[in-house]
């Protein structure tokens, strides 16, 4: 029996752990070949901890588990002419590039950074998807797909707020919904189809930090995970989830990636126990 995407060699920024090596060990077991691309340092805008080299190495050895080929790499998807050299070592290793993940993203709620967090921000959740996407759609062949990450956070009215790192964030996702449109529009002509994904809190270190827990509980000193549980859950229509899995969003990747999808192209799927149904509302 053939994986759903067997054969096919995917790019997956963002891949040192998290959703990227999530999406990256589901796509492995679908038959496919890994490059995983990660910053692997922390960066002075973000309140918790990246990825480390020995994640970025933990994802290939989870994708070589399944008997599939995996290389990694170390980069900054702000860097053009890194995510360059990626795509043409993928190409290079692998002999093609069917599948790309643009999924590289970060969340900064660090107090007085001003107009530099919204720098990192900004460059790595907006900059770094159009970088990836600009670098790997040339080399792709008809049939390929590329899958972007956004966030529910696009769609709120308000966005997530706070310092200027965290309106970047919300800002960075509500234009990669224009993008999406446009660039599918254009990749469509060679047989490429671009598409994205929301996700509502995903059970990762983007969401599960002091302070993100801050920001949903501004009246507590120093709030835990139990603090924030109840504000988490309150997003969703769907009762009783304060967030989903990394797995949830690689399902949607992985429908996103293969043939299931195959005239599906321009759009957005929300994975977020109904939390775009709560602004009808």
């Amino acid at each position: 029996m053939t994986g759903r995407v067997q054969g096919k060699v995917a790019l997956i920024t963002g891949g040192g752990r998290g959703q990227g090596r999530s999406h990256a060990v589901k796509l492995a077991a679908e038959g496919a070949d890994i490059v995983a691309f990660d910053i692997c340092h922390d960066l002075k805008s973000v309140a918790y901890e990246l990825a480390t080299p020995d994640d970025l190495k933990q994802t290939v050895a989870e994708v070589e588990a399944l008997d599939r080929r995996a290389i990694g790499i170390q980069g900054d998807v702000r860097d053009l002419n890194a995510l360059t050299e990626a795509v043409r070592l993928a190409v290079d290793t692998f002999g093609k590039l069917d599948i790309v993940c643009a999924n590289a993203g970060i969340a900064s709620f660090v107090p007085g950074l001003g107009m530099e967090g919204w720098a990192e921000v900004a460059g790595t959740n907006l900059v770094g998807v159009m970088n990836t996407l600009h670098a790997a759609l040339p080399a792709m062949t008809a049939g390929g797909s590329a899958i972007v990450t956004g966030s529910f956070a696009a769609l709120m009215k308000g966005g997530v707020g706070g310092e200027p790192g965290g309106l970047a964030y919300s800002y960075a996702k509500r234009q990669l919904i224009e993008y999406v449109k446009w660039v599918a529009a254009a990749a469509a002509l060679s047989g490429i189809r671009v598409n994205g994904i929301h996700p509502t809190n995903c059970n990762t270190r983007l969401l599960h930090n002091e302070g993100t827990y801050a920001r949903f509980r501004p009246d507590l000193e120093n709030p835990s995970r139990d603090d924030v549980l109840p504000g988490f859950a309150s997003l969703q229509l769907l009762p009783n989830v304060p967030y989903i899995e990394p797995d949830d969003i690689s399902n949607a990747v992985l429908f996103l990636a293969s043939e299931e999808s195959r005239y599906i192209t321009g759009e957005f799927i929300s994975v977020d126990a109904g939390a775009h149904l709560k602004l009808l509302e």
